[in-house]
């Protein structure tokens, strides 16, 4: 009788996608490294071509479109005046620099055109096509799932839009991507180091177990998300979100190990070194992104300490915080103003905008942001009458299921105590519920941007829950054949099905993310809810 062995496809671990048992043993992820970078780089070879394609069309006659009209001029003010805005007769200099500073980097190449403030954009925008492949894949031990991850980014209205515009949130989402990213192999490292401690018998030495050592990993993390403050204060939330998330990761890798003392071993051990990497470390780096403004001589409120400003009072120079460099003073002077500014754009207040929408509108995209709408001497679709328009829009097929996507993660992590569930659930929130803190603010679907990484990652994480145990390589004799069952072929067929409604979704929506000339009954035909017109 031959002999009848089984294992995983490509040595594998036995499921595509499972959170990690108790007391683990060391994982060093997926064993297809070269299929892994091999689908990672081919998706972002295409979305670099959805991104970069005709990327200086559609302008407002040549010049800067939407909100465009503010960045890349501050953008080119930075290149050409010293790495500041000059703010001629206006106050609209109320984000930090870091955005404007990537914006000015691809004017820099190709100068003050459409290509010029929008190259970085696209680059970053490529980027958080491969980030999200490798984190996801890294989550979930599967090249399969961080790929469908990256095709759903892709294929994602809102992230295709913003990477071909010269705004601000493509960048914050990279950024906090980036440093989520930063914190899972963190995570992974730290459970190594636990591993090693465990095995050498180390655990149960202190009650409070092992010290965790130096964490640059954590360290970069915190860098990036400085970068995120520096480009939009709402970088902020994430810093509170994701400090939580490292310190939570640290407190389960202790009780996976056994470690006696395991809450108090992360309270003495492991807050202090987040504080310092993810809440120090981020403000200096956001001090540091002023250095040029710190360093001129006609910086917007540079030297507003003992200064009068706009008529009132000056700004005082002495008092109990007279020891703080007057350019820190005058920098805090900015920020409130900037602050000010911000928190008097309220709808109470009389500001009102024909697109703007509240956070409770943004999970399934149902009021998106019209960027560009032009029907005038519109040539190209084939008609007598054209028009162009660029639309910012989630694509619906993969929105829309946002809501059942959350309910699962949400009973995923309760129950299961999925851990990789429950982090994309912190940095969906993280980018979502806190605007529901001031309602009264006026409020843009663009701020959702940062979501959508982290909505394609829980809804692949689902798909990885539909497809199930990976299949499995049967050994008789000499003969290898996979072993399907028909569950496994008809979750399959149903993944992909949905894949495919996905991006024929997208293809659909082409026209009115890129600003193709289309007839007005197409223009029409894609306006898919009575609150996209």
């Amino acid at each position: 009788m031959n002999q009848l062995t089984e294992r995983p496809v490509g040595g594998a671990r036995p499921a595509l996608s499972t959170p990690a048992p108790l007391r683990p043993s060391p994982d060093p992820g997926p064993a297809d490294r070269l299929r892994g970078w091999v689908v990672t780089l081919v998706l972002t070879a295409i979305a670099a071509i959805t991104r970069f394609r005709n990327l200086g069309y559609p302008t407002d006659g040549g010049t800067p479109t939407f909100d465009e009209k503010y960045y890349a001029h501050q953008g080119w003010e930075m290149l050409t005046g010293g790495g500041i805005e000059d703010n001629p007769a206006y106050g609209y200099i109320v984000h930090p620099p870091v955005g404007k500073q990537m914006i000015a980097l691809g004017e820099m190449l190709f100068g003050y055109t459409p290509l010029g403030w929008r190259f970085s954009a696209a680059v970053v925008g490529t980027l958080l096509v491969l980030l999200v492949v490798r984190i996801t894949r890294r989550m979930t031990r599967s090249t399969m799932i961080g790929g469908i991850a990256g095709l759903l980014v892709i294929c994602d209205g809102t992230s295709m839009v913003q990477s071909r515009i010269g705004m601000l949130d493509i960048f914050q989402a990279l950024f906090v991507v980036a440093a989520f990213g930063c914190l899972v192999v963190d995570r992974d490292q730290v459970r190594a180091r636990l591993a090693r401690a465990d095995a050498e018998g180390r655990i149960a030495t202190s009650r409070y177990g092992p010290r965790l050592g130096v964490r640059w990993w954590r360290f970069a993390g915190g860098v990036l998300l400085g970068l995120a403050c520096g480009t939009k204060w709402s970088g902020l939330y994430f810093i509170a979100a994701f400090g939580v998330l490292s310190v939570c990761f640290d407190l389960a890798a202790r009780r996976a190990y056994r470690v006696p003392r395991p809450w108090w071993g992360t309270a003495l051990r492991d807050i202090g070194p987040a504080l310092y990497a993810l809440l120090i470390i981020p403000l200096l780096v956001y001090l540091g992104s002023y250095g040029a403004w710190i360093a001129s001589e006609d910086g917007y409120d540079r030297y507003s300490v003992g200064n009068p400003y706009a008529g009132k009072h000056p700004v005082g120079s002495g008092g109990p915080w007279s020891w703080v460099p007057d350019a820190l003073r005058s920098l805090w002077h900015n920020q409130a103003e900037s602050l000010n500014f911000h928190t008097a754009l309220t709808n109470s207040a009389g500001y009102h905008h024909p697109w703007e929408s509240k956070p409770w509108t943004w999970p399934m995209g149902l009021r998106p942001m019209l960027y560009h709408y032009e029907d005038g001497g519109v040539t190209g679709c084939g008609k007598s009458y054209c028009v162009d328009a660029v639309m910012l829009v989630g694509t619906p097929v993969l929105w829309w299921v946002s809501l059942p996507m959350l309910a699962w993660a949400l009973w995923r992590s309760v129950t299961r105590r999925d851990w990789r569930y429950a982090a994309v659930l912190v940095g969906y929130c993280a980018g979502f519920l806190p605007w529901f803190l001031d309602l009264d603010r006026e409020m843009y679907f663009f701020y959702a941007v940062p979501m959508a990484p982290f909505l394609a990652m829980g809804v692949a994480l689902v798909l990885g829950d539909i497809l199930g145990p990976a299949p499995i390589v049967r050994e008789a004799g000499g003969d290898r054949f996979l072993a399907h069952s028909e569950r496994r072929t008809l979750s399959l067929t149903v993944v992909c099905l949905y894949l495919a409604a996905v991006v024929a979704n997208f293809v659909w929506l082409w026209p009115i993310l890129t600003g193709m000339p289309i007839s007005v009954d197409d223009w029409h035909a894609r306006l898919m809810l009575p609150s996209w017109r």
